[in-house]
């Protein structure tokens, strides 16, 4: 079955399997979300990921983090823009997420980033999703 938007299908899995206290998640791989968990995992919000191949179909293993109270450590991810209604900010007036406890990930013409690397190179784009 096709998915309109696999960015947000991936992003309702890791949500869905950190409530419900899963180790690890699969999803279908592509480049954009291997970014985005790349920065989910130098942001510390996941424990590691790895790409799998099973039948020639590639896949990635998210590990799922958790605090000493078996607490998700991911509170809240959520996608910005979407396929039916793109946004875009300028490095201006990029936003802040829960007044910069959390993390906007955001595609530029430079690759994907953080808004806070973003803001800092002075680069604006699409933002894809934040997680706090």
């Amino acid at each position: 079955m096709s998915v309109s938007d696999p960015v947000a299908d991936m992003l309702t899995k890791i949500r869905n399997a950190s409530r419900a206290g899963l180790e690890k998640v699969d999803v279908q791989s592509s480049k954009v979300k291997m970014e985005i968990v790349r920065i989910l995992k130098s942001e510390g919000y996941i424990k590691n990921y790895k790409k799998i191949n099973e039948n020639s179909k590639f896949t990635i293993r998210v590990f799922l983090k958790y605090d000493e109270n078996e607490k998700s450590v991911i509170q809240g991810i959520e996608r910005v823009s979407k396929p039916g209604r793109r946004v875009y900010f300028g490095y201006r007036e990029m936003p802040r997420v829960l007044n910069g406890y959390g993390t906007l990930i955001l595609s530029t013409s430079t690759g994907i980033i953080t808004g806070r690397k973003a803001s800092l190179s002075r680069v604006g784009g699409e933002p894809l999703c934040k997680v706090w």
